[in-house]
């Protein structure tokens, strides 16, 4: 196995050269290590050294690691939290940590087999990042766009909190009341692995990240600037229905082509359905949640009979769907 190219971010002197001089140890061949005290210093290292992995104390004292982490959400390597305190595992991983470790307390319980877990942790971080570099390049999906109605805020939270990294944006318009769409989506984010919130206008898509509609919006997906992003406006209602997912579909057809897996689940009426079809004719693929798990069996039918719908999922299986589909 090739080496690989660490960064320890640890403000204690002590612990970051410990932590050095042992996993030296248990690395591959040719790997190499660096140190930084601080997130300052670490910037700079991460420009001049491009590491594969970071070993991050998330306890640091010039400015938050769980704050840093969110930073590093999109870059280019992996990052491996560390913390005495038990507290900071699921803050850290949904900072964006790729993994979560707890210090022991105290040195003397860090002995051989903590720090070949912690090499091997590294590793296998390292790898992931790699193949994920892989397929996102090679990836034909750019974005999922998902619409749904009656029945769809349940749908939705059994659906995300079953997806895991590495994915391309989501985008989702779900018919909700203006006041309760961002309250939705803080409640989804704290419910998922993925990040969640309310879509706002010149929002850059990023992977492992969802975004809402807002409840009195139109919601886009346009392209700008060589990147994907969010146009959120008030316009009229479409079906009846202000967001509408048409409108979402009918803009990631247009702009983002056959790079979109487009999804329709529960609700009434028709809200969806033309759009989906058109994603599936722009050559994107397209699921439908099937009638069995549906609350109101009205927008999935409409585009199933229309053409739109390339196959029909229960609910409970659609997160394994989207994955297959998109990976």
């Amino acid at each position: 196995m090739a080496g690989i190219k660490v960064l320890i971010v640890e403000d204690s002197r002590f612990f970051r050269e410990m932590f050095a001089n042992e996993l030296d140890m248990f690395l591959p061949a040719g790997s190499k290590i660096e140190k930084a005290s601080d997130v300052y210093e670490a910037r700079s290292m991460i420009r001049r050294f491009r590491p594969h992995v970071v070993l991050l104390d998330v306890q640091l004292p010039s400015m938050s690691g769980i704050e840093f982490l969110e930073q590093l959400q999109h870059a280019s390597f992996a990052t491996i939290a560390i913390s005495s305190k038990e507290d900071y595992r699921e803050p850290s991983l949904k900072a964006g940590a790729t993994d979560f470790i707890l210090k022991p307390v105290g040195i003397f319980s860090m002995g051989k087999d903590f720090y070949k877990k912690l090499a091997d942790k590294l590793v296998a971080a390292s790898e992931s990042i790699n193949t994920f570099t892989e397929m996102h390049s090679k990836s034909w999906c750019k974005l999922i766009a998902i619409g749904s109605s009656t029945g769809g805020t349940e749908a939705l939270t059994k659906l995300l909190t079953n997806l895991r990294p590495p994915l391309p944006p989501i985008c989702i318009v779900q018919h909700i009341a203006p006041a309760f769409s961002k309250l939705f989506a803080q409640r989804l984010d704290k419910e998922c692995v993925l990040r969640v919130k309310e879509g706002v206008t010149g929002d850059e898509l990023q992977s492992n990240c969802v975004y809402v509609a807002p409840g009195d919006k139109h919601m886009q997906v346009e392209v700008r600037g060589g990147m994907l992003r969010l146009k959120c406006e008030s316009g009229p209602r479409i079906h009846g229905v202000l967001s509408s997912a048409d409108v979402l579909f009918e803009s990631v057809a247009k702009n983002v082509k056959n790079g979109v897996c487009g999804v329709i689940l529960t609700g009434m009426g028709a809200d969806g359905a033309a759009g989906l079809l058109k994603i599936r004719q722009a050559g994107g693929r397209t699921l439908g949640q099937d009638e069995a798990s549906c609350v109101v069996y009205g927008m999935p039918k409409v585009a199933f009979y229309m053409g739109a719908v390339e196959r029909q999922v229960s609910i409970s299986n659609m997160a394994d769907a989207i994955t297959k589909l998109v990976r």
